[in-house]
């Protein structure tokens, strides 16, 4: 999401450069050392061309790049503890989080947008931005470092329509578009998948939506899913809008799998690191007894890749413990028992409550997240209401994930990098 190739300059800075810097410190969550970058250079653009002839403009598409080297041990430490070192070549310089607002909000009077932590390891709220207006590339930028820093943020009382959802969406990569979709999603929009679409699926195949739904999460934990994992390229980031949210009920959660990686022993992550797992599509559906059509479907359309078990973020060299209860199958070279053990114990690492930000949802409001470092859940609290819940999405191309030894994952079944 944000495609940079290395952090500022030290040796040769001036007192001036120095005290814009010091201006541009975020104190509301956002990495100061990607924002400074992105000011910076904002602000050489607006300069002379013989006075920036050594300055890059900035890049606003979300492109994806080979990984960096993985974040160290101790670099999980820091960023744990809020002061993130994390290197360069692309990844988060100096990310902090602080509550110390004395400094009058600086960075965000450059941006005019405000960043405030929704919980203490994943999400944050942003204010002050409407995503339907010509956002220039500061606010971008700090849009972005934001969703690197806490892998989801909210906004509310937005005004996005169909157009608009889309273009807020290309200023971050490539939109998908979906061969199939319901006939609730907008025909003129092939960008937008319309989530009553899925009330739809389990009428297909012969049962009422609430059964559908019960037997594909049949376990506590079958429900956290990340969007399309069993593709070899799931999608870099989901863009979701609320039109019509139910008056209780309906909220989702997301989990940040680089703190649920990083909150693991040191044991028991070089043990994950060099594994690999089998994601495949429907694999936490429970069959009806006898002849099952929706079985029948997934057989005839299946898709399934060899991930790692622990992939490298390839923009902030963060390790992910790459784990989701609605696709993983098997951990390969292990046995049934073994394999089903190790899967069990790690999903409850990443679904553990420290990690997670529940999001409740109002009409305008949007969700943006990192599908490569979050799983969330959909709610099923809401199944039994006789209320709408009318929400619609656009995924971002993404990238085919690569694990810790540098090798990437490999296709199985019905998929192919940018084919869908």
């Amino acid at each position: 999401m944000i495609n940079r190739t290395g952090g500022l300059p030290c040796g040769s800075a001036t007192a001036r450069r120095e005290e814009f810097e010091e201006r541009a410190v975020d104190q509301s969550g956002i990495p100061d050392g990607v924002l400074v970058d992105a000011l910076v250079r904002a602000r050489r653009r607006a300069r002379p061309p013989t006075d920036r002839a050594q300055a890059r403009a900035p890049d606003t598409e979300m492109t994806v790049r080979r990984p960096v080297a993985p974040h160290s041990e101790r670099c999980h430490d820091l960023q744990r503890a809020g002061t993130d070192r994390a290197g360069t070549d692309g990844r988060i310089i100096g990310a902090r989080m602080t509550t110390d607002r004395t400094g009058g909000d600086r960075s965000e009077q450059a941006t005019g947008i405000e960043v405030k932590a929704a919980a203490g390891h994943i999400g944050a709220e942003i204010t002050g931005v409407d995503l339907a207006g010509d956002l220039d590339d500061v606010v971008v930028a700090a849009i972005r470092a934001a969703v690197l820093r806490w892998k989801v943020v909210f906004f509310r009382g937005q005004r996005l329509d169909h157009a608009g959802h889309v273009a807020f969406a290309r200023r971050f990569g490539e939109p998908v578009v979906l061969r199939r979709r319901g006939s609730a999603s907008p025909r003129d929009f092939p960008e937008i998948e319309t989530t009553a679409d899925r009330l739809e699926l389990g009428g297909r195949f012969g049962m009422e939506h609430e059964e559908w739904l019960r037997r594909r999460r049949h376990t506590l934990l079958r429900g956290w899913h990340c969007d399309h994992g069993a593709r070899i390229d799931p999608p870099a980031a989901t863009i979701l809008r609320a039109e019509t949210v139910p008056p209780y009920g309906g909220d989702t959660t997301w989990s940040n799998l680089a703190a649920a990686y990083a909150g693991l022993s040191g044991p028991v992550r070089e043990f994950v690191d060099v594994l690999r797992a089998e994601h495949r599509l429907g694999v936490g559906y429970q069959p009806r007894p006898g002849d099952d059509a929706y079985v029948r479907h997934l057989l005839d359309h299946q898709v399934a890749s060899l991930h790692p078990l622990v992939r490298v973020h390839p923009e902030t060299g963060e390790r992910i413990l790459y784990v989701n209860g609605y696709y993983v199958e098997q951990i390969a070279d292990l046995s049934r028992p073994e394999s089903r053990a190790i899967l069990d114990m790690l999903l409850e690492q990443a679904t553990r409550p420290e990690y997670t930000v529940r999001f409740r949802w109002e009409p305008g409001s949007v969700a943006f997240w990192d599908n490569r470092a979050t799983i969330h859940l959909a709610p099923s609290d809401n199944v039994h209401l006789d209320f709408p819940r009318i929400m619609h999405r656009v995924m971002l191309a993404g990238d085919v994930p690569v694990g810790v030894d540098g090798k990437p994952s490999e296709p199985l079944v019905g998929t192919e990098p940018g084919r869908w």
